[in-house]
């Protein structure tokens, strides 16, 4: 049985040290009509970041060390120029456990040796466990392809980036962009040292750490949704440290899923998370505006924030204005709860369940949060440098349905997210306050060419 870590108060007080350490003075992310250099002036501060694009009128702004950020935020909420004003606040992604706590998945799956043999998957070979997964056939997979195999649509997903070279995924990633270093292509393995890349290379492949990952919320901290470290198949030598890169390989698991659903859409890598897990509020925003502007189709956001975000539901509002359809994890704290982008009513929050149909214990539940659920247990993925991975978490049921929702634009270039809820809510009924139930693909796809 998959158990929840104990979370202790000396781990969440170091992921708020990290947290805080990561910036040298209070910022605020602030949407203004009007001039912002004038507005930085009158109260002292600085504009750190300009956003472009539809983005345009969002600005980062920052406060010297030792001003009262309280006061800073209620002097520009009193200034009529300025629409929204938030603390923007940096965060800690999963990955800090300590590496002696009890490891749940260890009676279960010491070891696991996944099935290698190489298998044709439409534009490249990939390894038999991964095509043949009992997840493909819970949500119908194979008669959906029937129907569809998402050719062309663009599926952006706001995460840790992808590794390009996968040789998998290689021929189905097209444009990305790197908000973390702020540059273009959006490669995962950027953050990786040369003494890391063989390791990862290598033609034996390692299984990491199969401890637990805590998830760490607080403030508008935005978390991705990994419930367990990724398994990998064959030995138990680490590929990498995980404690310095908690979401490594995170983007690229997410990928590979999607691309398993829509093995001929084209990936959009929006990397907002670096290896170390750390994010930003504006850096999700300025992605998702960016995914936008550059043509996506459906957005993948396999993370989650405690808080409502005024500037994230704009742009969020935007991407659905645009006809974008938006997909988030409904989290992993196996809670009634609510956290965002998926409870808002424009995005499609995805819910996880183990292959027997049961809601995982790690799952949130309920409205409006979750919209339906998907496979999130043990699901085979790939993951950076040509190796594969078994995970769990809402993270990865996640995909699934943002690659059901390609096949859907595959059939209907005029889909759009209502119009892809409907669609998707076709669903097998299971109750356990998952919405419309356990994804059905071919069902999906058999309502959109009815219409």
């Amino acid at each position: 049985m998959l158990m929840k870590p104990h979370i202790s108060v000396r781990l969440a007080t170091l992921a708020l040290s990290l947290s805080v350490a990561l910036f040298a003075e209070d910022r605020f992310l602030v949407k203004v009509s009007g001039d912002v250099q004038a507005l930085a002036q009158r109260h002292r501060l600085s504009v750190v970041k300009s956003f472009s694009g539809s983005a345009s009128g969002v600005y980062v702004l920052a406060a010297p060390r030792g001003a009262d950020a309280r006061q800073v935020m209620r002097n520009l909420a009193s200034e009529a120029s300025v629409r929204t004003v938030e603390a923007e606040k940096p965060v800690t992604l999963p990955g800090l456990a300590s590496r002696t706590s009890p490891n749940p998945l260890s009676s279960r799956f010491a070891a696991p040796r996944l099935d290698g043999t190489p298998t044709f998957y439409y534009t490249s070979q990939a390894a038999a466990a991964y095509v043949n997964q009992q997840a493909g056939d819970i949500i119908n997979l194979d008669k959906a392809h029937t129907l569809a195999n998402g050719n062309g649509v663009k599926v952006a997903i706001v995460d840790t980036g992808i590794d390009r070279a996968h040789p998998v995924l290689s021929t189905s990633i097209g444009e990305g962009y790197d908000f973390v270093h702020n540059i273009t292509g959006g490669q995962e393995r950027v953050d990786v040292n040369q003494e890391t890349t063989p390791i990862l290379d290598q033609e034996t492949t390692p299984i990491l750490d199969q401890e637990t990952t805590p998830i760490l919320d607080g403030g508008t901290a935005v978390i991705l949704k990994q419930e367990t470290t990724p398994i990998l198949d064959q030995e138990t030598t680490p590929i990498l440290d995980s404690v310095k890169y908690p979401a490594y390989g995170h983007g690229t698991m997410v990928a590979g899923l999607i691309h398993l659903v829509a093995p001929r859409a084209r990936l959009m890598p929006v990397r907002v998370f670096g290896a170390n897990g750390a994010a930003t509020i504006s850096q999700v925003v300025e992605g998702i505006y960016w995914a936008v502007d550059h043509g996506a189709n459906v957005i993948n956001m396999s993370f989650s924030t405690v808080e409502n975000s005024p500037v994230l539901a704009a742009a969020i509002s935007y991407a659905a204005e645009k006809g974008v359809i938006l997909v988030a994890a409904a989290g992993n704290d196996g809670l009634a709860t609510q956290v965002w982008p998926a409870s808002y009513s424009n995005v499609i929050g995805v819910g996880s369940t183990n292959n027997f149909l049961i809601r995982s214990l790690f799952s949130n539940y309920g409205s409006p949060l979750v919209s339906l659920a998907a496979p999130g247990e043990g699901d085979v993925t790939l993951y950076p440098g040509n190796h594969y991975a078994q995970v769990w978490g809402t993270s990865f049921s996640t995909p699934l349905v943002s690659g059901g929702a390609a096949l859907l634009v595959d059939i209907n270039d005029d889909m759009n997210d209502p119009k892809a809820a409907s669609a998707l809510a076709h669903a097998r009924f299971i109750g356990q306050q998952l919405g419309a139930g356990e994804l059905d693909l071919y069902q999906a796809c058999l309502a959109v060419k009815k219409d």
